[in-house]
């Protein structure tokens, strides 16, 4: 059928389900599909539907981390926060799925993925996720919705931080601030997390009408040493941007290699955080960025999960982030242009 209407299976499975799953399909393509599905004969089956429309009340939690984020000083916990309160709200009950507990491929399996059947509904966290087998749960009509933007399947719903904004707000700051060449530091993947904070830079970069670029690493303890970002501020970088991830590896290696250099931030060298910093380094200085509003996506993302168990769309708008002045941002300085 979805070759006949020339769209994918699982724009065919929301049209005969009548749901959008926060997904805007034209009437245009709504029509060839029911017009296939004529063509076909297609009568739905009374029974599956009611089956479909059987609910217990319970919402499924999975996380595609190696170990279920349950610590308080994990970066997912607030998250989790704003998911139990607004599933309370809505009278849910939770059901939080450990077959991530034993990492790697073991998270994805399908026999892990299976069980949140269990639930009317589930929400999914993780930097990565099992495209082909998310993609099976849209195709089928299960509710799903992932906890950051994911736009690389169709039909998946999703909540996500505004990063592309919060970034370009960060660069502004630093080139009111005088620095004119400002280097991004992120991992080396394309996890979309991480390209949205890159747009917002390149973004605020080509707005205040500064120079600047990213460094991508696989090991940002490694290869982001102190000769390195030496060279960099040789060569007129005044001010460095990180990434914020679940390990913090781009924060931490730039904190070390601005340390081995001898230098501090502001006096020496501006830094910025887009995001928290790892809670074991919370007794450093408040670094310049932004905060993640993480609760409020918790929440969110269950009110978007509610309504699309319930049948009903309901897309819900990118979450702002919060500007962070810190205390690792200042004017520039000419020991940060090299002439120390």
């Amino acid at each position: 059928m979805a070759r006949l209407a020339g769209v994918s299976q699982a724009t065919v499975s929301l049209v005969l389900a009548n749901k959008q799953n926060g997904v805007v399909i034209s009437d245009e393509t709504r029509q060839k599909v029911l017009d296939a599905a004529q063509e076909l004969g297609y009568v739905p089956d009374p029974a599956a539907r009611s089956l479909a429309a059987a609910h217990n009340n319970l919402l499924g939690v999975f996380s595609f981390t190696s170990t279920f984020p349950t610590d308080v000083r994990h970066s997912y916990y607030p998250f989790l926060v704003g998911v139990e309160q607004e599933a309370a709200a809505r009278g849910y009950d939770l059901v939080l799925f450990t077959g991530s507990s034993s990492g790697g491929a073991g998270a994805q399996a399908p026999e892990a993925l299976g069980r949140v059947r269990l639930a009317d509904g589930c929400l999914f966290l993780g930097r990565h996720i099992p495209t082909d087998q998310l993609r099976r749960f849209v195709t089928e009509g299960f509710p799903v919705v992932h906890l950051g933007r994911r736009d690389e399947l169709e039909g998946l719903s999703w909540v996500g931080a505004d990063y592309v904004s919060a970034s370009r707000e960060v660069v502004a700051h630093l080139a009111a601030s005088g620095h004119e060449r400002i280097m991004l530091i992120r991992e080396n993947d394309e996890a979309p997390a991480s390209t949205d904070r890159e747009r917002g830079f390149r973004e605020g970069l080509a707005e205040a009408g500064v120079d600047g670029d990213a460094f991508r690493s696989d090991d940002p303890a490694g290869q982001l040493t102190a000769q390195r970002l030496r060279g960099w501020l040789d060569n007129g970088v005044t001010a460095f941007v990180a990434e914020e991830t679940d390990t913090g590896g781009a924060w931490r290696a730039l904190c070390a290699a601005v340390s081995a250099a001898g230098l501090r931030a502001p006096d020496d060298v501006s830094l910025a955080l887009l995001g928290s910093p790892p809670a074991d380094l919370a007794a450093d200085p408040v670094p310049t960025g932004f905060d993640i509003p993480r609760p409020e996506l918790g929440a969110a993302a269950v009110r978007l999960l509610a309504s699309l168990v319930a049948g009903e769309p309901a897309p819900e708008p990118l979450v702002a982030c919060t500007f962070r002045p810190g205390a690792t941002s200042g004017p520039v300085h000419r020991t940060s242009q090299g002439d120390s």
